[in-house]
């Protein structure tokens, strides 16, 4: 099976060394996999039956519901189902998690990613509305209500999770959490220990940001793996 590695737009503006890293570590497993980075919300351009290895949920649930020539499969998966890859041990450290909404419906990216968390040894205290019953971080009401009751429903979902750590898979949810007073910790951070940094976090700032982005990457644009 043909397989292209998308990293999504927001891993591209957040941190793209580690978008990189994480396409280096795809093709020493397979070197027949390719980087594939126009933006989701745009015709990919794929063959029938090209099977897309996302990092993004925003990007799962679209290749799954728009681009049905296509699969995908979350990089999250395919790193759990690999128990000789090395992971950091976080000794314990008590964290939370938000799941992102697009994949609200979707126990394997879950169970997968709570896999890995297991084994990096982060002890996990799940919010009461968690898995499919997880509720949305606030960042899907911009646009639709005022900026500042944006900021309200980030808060009041923050307020949610049991610690201050609050481990998320998005990073749209990155900000969402620190406008709400919480510790966000992306997954991909953790998987090569590095500290998430909120970076550019008032909405309309970083959807200004994400959509000139989005825009940007409509063609056949590349990056080196």
């Amino acid at each position: 099976m043909k397989q292209v590695f998308a990293p999504g737009c927001a891993l591209l503006i957040y941190k793209p060394e580690l978008a990189e890293r994480i396409g280096k570590l795809l093709v020493e497993h397979d070197p027949a996999i390719e980087e594939h980075t126009i933006c989701c919300r745009h015709e990919p351009g794929l063959a029938t039956g090209v099977r897309v290895i996302n990092v993004c949920a925003g990007c799962d649930k679209r290749y799954r519901e728009l681009h049905q020539a296509t699969s995908t499969i979350s990089f999250w998966e395919v790193l759990a189902s690999d128990e000789q890859f090395p992971l950091p041990d976080y000794r314990g450290q008590q964290m939370s998690i938000l799941d992102a909404c697009p994949t609200r419906d979707q126990e394997r990216v879950h169970q997968a990613i709570r896999t890995l968390l297991g084994r990096m040894n982060i002890e996990l205290h799940e919010p009461e509305q968690t898995g499919a019953r997880s509720t949305c971080c606030g960042d899907s009401f911009f646009g639709k209500v005022p900026v500042a009751e944006v900021k309200q429903q980030m808060i009041k979902r923050a307020a949610e999770m049991p610690a201050i750590d609050v481990v998320v898979y998005c990073v749209s949810c990155i900000k969402a959490m620190h406008i709400g007073g919480k510790r966000p910790r992306y997954l991909v951070d953790l998987l090569f220990g590095e500290q998430t940094c909120p970076g550019i976090f008032e909405p309309e700032e970083w959807h200004h940001k994400l959509d000139d982005f989005i825009e940007r990457h409509s063609g056949n644009a590349r990056f080196s793996l």
